[in-house]
């Protein structure tokens, strides 16, 4: 247990300084986001099997303080990276992080799941480090909006606790038709999959 005299101090953010995607990036969090400590490492699995175009537009689904989103928003020079959260601190120490790092090709706001992301963009990609405990109504609905906003051609690609696998396996092979596992580690997997 901490003491009021510790208070203050937990209060501030955490500064990371990570390598993601190869390009380095001074990130600030704060306790009570998820890993705030270090990027976790289903992020750091993920970030290693993704393959993306400097002209992409994609989205990062759930982007916590934004990590996966302004690394790709450095490789995307010429793209366009849309982040979201439910969490009102991410999205806002998101637009932080972006500012800190010099990216102009972002935009973070507040959605739960897809309700605030506007139908007209169509993304190239869709990236999430999905939360073990999303739910099956919560994917199906995440996975039948990501088929909807996926450009024809468009990949959605994930990584998830290895205890999920085979029911994204499923769940990807009945909303998409196919599913592809790009990785998977002692505790995670990356499973991608493609809109037709």
């Amino acid at each position: 247990m901490f003491e009021r005299k510790d208070i203050l101090k937990l209060k501030k953010d955490i500064i990371l300084d990570v390598n993601l995607f190869d390009y380095n990036l001074s990130l600030h969090t704060r306790w009570g986001l998820f890993s705030p400590r270090a990027i976790d490492d289903g992020t750091m699995l993920l970030m290693k099997y993704l393959s993306v175009n400097e002209d992409d537009v994609c989205l990062d689904l759930g982007c916590g303080y934004g990590p996966i989103g302004l690394a790709l928003a450095k490789h995307c020079s010429k793209g366009h990276i849309h982040m979201i959260d439910k969490d009102f601190v991410a999205v806002e120490l998101t637009n932080l992080n972006a500012k800190l790092n010099n990216l102009t090709n972002v935009n973070a706001y507040l959605s739960d799941a897809f309700n605030e992301v506007p139908d007209d963009i169509k993304f190239d990609q869709i990236i999430s480090n999905i939360p073990a405990k999303v739910g099956r109504e919560q994917l199906s609905i995440v996975l039948y909006d990501a088929l909807d906003s996926l450009k024809p051609g468009g990949k959605i690609t994930i990584v998830s606790i290895n205890g999920l696998k085979d029911f994204i396996k499923s769940n990807f092979k009945s909303v998409f038709g196919n599913y592809k596992k790009l990785k998977q580690g002692q505790k995670y997997v990356v499973s991608q999959a493609i809109k037709h």
